[in-house]
């Protein structure tokens, strides 16, 4: 693959979802040009996402996810695979307020986010931001570092699901958004689609999970990127291959890789 058709910045092939058929999944996706960032969660899933990056010529992101109760983040071993070349954020992390309501558990989960800052800034390389039902905490605490490091803070909100207003708030720190299947069945997303900068959306699959129409109800995978693509297309009111273009390119851009070498 010279350069890809689809550039899918957030799938979870390390997940056991895959472990059958991972093999025929990513050819499939080499066959239609589809590239992807295969994400961590954890240590486990963080070192299988660097391995299946670099032997499929992927790339990976490495981090602790917020709701991963029962690990805390361990700095030098994430420092240690993000050396990777193959290694282009740091994530997906964040805060989930979602699965918690305890301050104790939320304190634990800031510092874990903190960390994690942290640590992009030290590697330099951008964050994957996990939130859910925290956007205002979340936001307050980028902008602290914001203030600080300006744009040398860099990081997209992963399956972003906010408004309007908080879309803006996000943006003016030079963040990115990433769109999933859910647009293609819900409309709660139209309206950022339509006023946001385009050199600041992408496009991601969270598989396995959230698989698009018409593939709800089976296990998402990568290639599945191509009907989020479409949706946006229309909403934009432009040609699919505009969308599939523009999006490469700031996918390229936000993770600052050459995806014509080595592919």
């Amino acid at each position: 693959m010279l350069k890809p058709r689809l550039f899918d910045v957030h799938s979870h092939l390390n997940l056991a979802a895959f472990d059958k058929d991972r093999k025929a999944v990513i050819e499939r996706m080499k066959e239609r040009g589809v590239l992807s960032v295969v994400v961590g969660i954890d240590k486990k899933t963080s070192i299988e996402a660097v391995a299946l990056a670099v032997e499929h010529s992927f790339f990976a992101s490495v981090g602790l996810h917020p709701a991963d109760f029962g690990e805390d983040f361990d700095y030098d071993y994430y420092k240690n695979l993000a050396q990777n070349p193959r290694v282009v954020a740091i994530g997906e992390c964040g805060l989930d307020y979602f699965h918690t309501q305890e301050d104790k558990e939320k304190k634990k989960q800031e510092k874990i986010f903190r960390q994690q800052i942290d640590l992009a800034l030290e590697t330099d390389k951008p964050l994957i931001i996990h939130c859910r039902d925290a956007y205002d905490e979340v936001w307050k605490i980028l902008n602290s570092y914001f203030l600080i490091y300006n744009s040398k803070l860099r990081g997209h909100l992963h399956f972003f699901a906010g408004d309007w207003q908080i879309a803006e708030k996000f943006l003016n720190l030079g963040f990115y958004l990433s769109f999933t299947g859910v647009i293609t069945f819900a409309r709660q997303a139209d309206e950022v689609i339509k006023k946001m900068p385009l050199d600041r959306l992408m496009i991601e699959t969270d598989a396995p999970f959230v698989a698009p129409a018409p593939y709800r109800g089976r296990r998402n995978e990568p290639l599945y990127i191509e009907e989020i693509a479409k949706k946006i297309a229309v909403l934009r009111g432009v040609s699919f291959e505009k969308i599939a273009e523009i999006t490469v390119q700031n996918a390229q851009k936000f993770f600052n890789i050459d995806t014509v070498s080595g592919i």
